[in-house]
């Protein structure tokens, strides 16, 4: 792991934008860059994870990097860091930025075949690790989450899990970008994406809840296995709340009693509508709010924290 590039000791900080770590440097956000012949870039090959750090501690770090490390492995990928090394990348990357709140990636990119290598293989590829640390980002802004998140039920289904596995994190975007594209026409806040067999999956960027006589249900396939999504079940045993992990479809998820999404950049995010049919009061359901204030109550506690030292 090179670490030599030069910081600046100005007062102004060069990484209050963000900081990156590319080809072995850390660099302010905008300098970050990767070659135009990257499959990365030119096939979307790459694999990548998300970790959140609020109140100056990464939440469930090593979570997240057991996922990470799985998905590098399944799309058989291998940079040159190792995963200690890639922990510490992360922390540094955090610690340039100087926020206690942020939103971290890491990414692993196919690369381009070496020289001699056939140009057409993916095992011919030289792969190689990137990171950033920006200010933290809402999925659903704080104010939406108040009033509870107006969702649609997209026309567009997502990709079938048997071409393109979800549960390993890609940047296979175009169904979920389609989606957001009827969310727009719509006026809605966000989407939710059914399989070829009408059973609901996940939205862009989160994972969907219902809940329907006080128990609370997630899907049992087409959907990433979000590390807030293991969170929600953890904060379902503490509070008594039963729960199942089963195929739900389409008209389940219209009657449902609540709705909710849970992400990194987000935690647990209630709904109030479902394609224009109001839920309750039109505002987050008692269950869902209750969820939403013990994650964040417990979160301030220390709850899964890895704390990132040098942080004012």
């Amino acid at each position: 792991m090179k670490t030599d590039h030069v910081e600046s000791s100005a007062p102004e900080n060069t990484f209050a934008a963000g900081a990156a770590y590319v080809k072995g440097r850390f660099v302010p956000i905008g300098e970050a860059a990767i070659p135009m012949t990257d499959w990365g870039y030119r096939r979307s090959d790459v694999t990548y994870d998300v970790v959140g750090v609020w109140n100056g501690a990464f939440f469930r770090l090593d979570d997240h990097l057991a996922r990470f490390e799985a998905s590098m492995r399944a799309l058989r990928m291998q940079p040159t860091e190792t995963m200690a090394e890639i922990r510490a990348i992360l922390t540094r990357c955090v610690q340039l930025l100087g926020r206690r709140e942020a939103y971290v990636a890491m990414d692993c990119l196919r690369g381009v075949p070496r020289p001699g290598m056939p140009a057409r293989m993916p095992g011919s590829c030289a792969n190689h690790f990137a990171a950033f640390a920006v200010p933290w980002v809402w999925v659903v802004p704080e104010e939406v989450q108040r009033r509870g998140a107006h969702l649609i039920i997209a026309e567009t289904p997502r990709i079938p899990d048997v071409c393109v596995d979800p549960t390993v994190k890609n940047f296979h975007w175009g169904d979920l970008t389609s989606a957001l594209f009827e969310v727009e026409d719509k006026g809605a806040d966000n989407a939710l994406l059914l399989d070829m067999s009408g059973n609901l999956t996940e939205g862009p960027g989160f994972n969907a809840f219902v809940i329907k006589d006080g128990k609370v249900l997630s899907p049992d396939r087409g959907a990433l296995e979000g590390i807030t999504r293991k969170t929600v079940f953890e904060l379902c045993e503490k509070l008594g709340l039963p729960f199942e992990i089963r195929p739900i479809p389409k008209a389940e998820v219209l009657d449902a009693d609540e709705i909710f999404l849970s992400t990194t950049a987000g935690g647990i995010m209630p709904a109030s509508r479902i394609d224009g049919r109001i839920m309750g009061n039109d505002r987050p359901g008692p269950i869902s709010a209750e969820l939403r204030e013990t994650f964040w109550r417990l979160r301030a506690e220390g709850w899964h924290a890895t704390p990132v030292e040098g942080l004012a």
